[in-house]
């Protein structure tokens, strides 16, 4: 399984999570503490989407290889301020290409997407769900992977203006139907709101100074850390943290 990790609140440095902090995104890319039979290490790409502090469309950098040969990285998020941001390491399902294209975050307009887990039967269990999408749509896929599609359906809900946790919460329950088994960790902020969820994988969310922290594994021994409980959503706003339940009925507080 991949690891990920957001942050959403006061400007802070993403290389305080990234790179800095005793079992930061980096630490978890060659010794993940919490795979759950997903692999051993998280070496097939990694990517990082982060607002600016002007304003605008997130910026973001990818790329294939295993974030610990990166040089480029460490010094550019070290430089960036900002209010929000998604950062990711790739373990990518076997039969799947390693692309940067396949690197999460995913994103689109305001929207920064990222995926950890896998689509059980992939891909014929997700066949009928990629109807409903335009063929044009389909055939621009960013990349052949499960992650790819997961996006394609959630921003198609999106921009239809279905409010993000119940098109979240929605697409989480037609994929379990579809593809039962499957683990559905998500992480999809607009730089306002940033909403996480548990389905069969690990999720823990922290209050720092001026924000929150959604992360796969806890980046640093902190008690301050709390295990989100499975098959549960964290949606954070600037009000504060709700922790909701998910159910396969596509219900839920909104």
């Amino acid at each position: 399984m991949c690891r990920h990790l957001a942050y959403l609140g006061a400007p802070i440095s993403p290389a305080e999570l990234v790179f800095a902090a005793p079992h930061a995104l980096l630490v978890q890319s060659y010794a993940p503490l919490d795979m759950r039979g997903g692999g051993s290490v998280n070496a097939d790409g990694f990517g990082l989407g982060w607002y600016p502090e002007s304003g605008g469309a997130p910026q973001r950098y990818r790329r294939e290889s295993p974030l610990w040969t990166d040089q480029t990285l460490p010094a550019l998020a070290a430089s960036v301020s900002t209010t929000a941001f998604v950062a990711a390491v790739r373990n990518g399902t076997t039969g799947m290409p390693v692309t940067e294209a396949a690197a999460a975050p995913f994103t689109d307009g305001r929207w920064l997407f990222s995926h950890n887990g896998v689509v059980r039967g992939w891909p014929g269990s997700m066949a009928g769900l990629a109807k409903s999408l335009d063929v044009t749509e389909l055939l621009t896929l960013e990349a052949p992977t499960d992650a790819a599609l997961l996006w394609a359906l959630l921003r198609a809900r999106l921009r239809d203006g279905a409010d993000p946790l119940a098109a979240v919460t929605d697409l989480i329950a037609e994929v379990e139907a579809a593809a039962p088994g499957s683990r559905l960790n998500f992480l999809l902020t607009d730089g306002a709101t940033l909403i996480g969820t548990t389905w069969t994988h690990s999720l823990s969310v922290r209050s720092v100074t001026g924000g929150v922290v959604l992360a796969s594994e806890p980046c640093d021994p902190d008690p301050a850390w709390t295990p989100v409980p499975d098959r549960h959503a964290v949606r954070v706003t600037a009000a504060g943290v709700e922790l909701l339940p998910l159910t396969l009925d596509r219900s839920t507080t909104s």
